[in-house]
């Protein structure tokens, strides 16, 4: 199962933090959940079991 950990309005934040992720072996997804024109939202997923480690990474990183 699949667990969202971030979510953004910016699709170059999603990638890096993607990017961040898997640097340290975290399997993980950019989906978007809302397109409008340009513009959208996107959550960053990682299977259930590295939900705490992504979400360290995420604070370590700085998102």
């Amino acid at each position: 199962m699949w667990e969202v950990v971030y979510i953004t309005s910016n699709s170059e934040i999603a990638n890096r933090i993607k990017e961040e992720l898997e640097k340290v072996g975290i399997l993980a997804k950019v989906k978007s959940i809302s397109q409008e024109g340009k513009e959208g939202y996107f959550e960053i997923i990682v299977p259930e079991t590295e939900v705490n480690e992504a979400h360290n990474i995420i604070i370590e990183k700085g998102f």
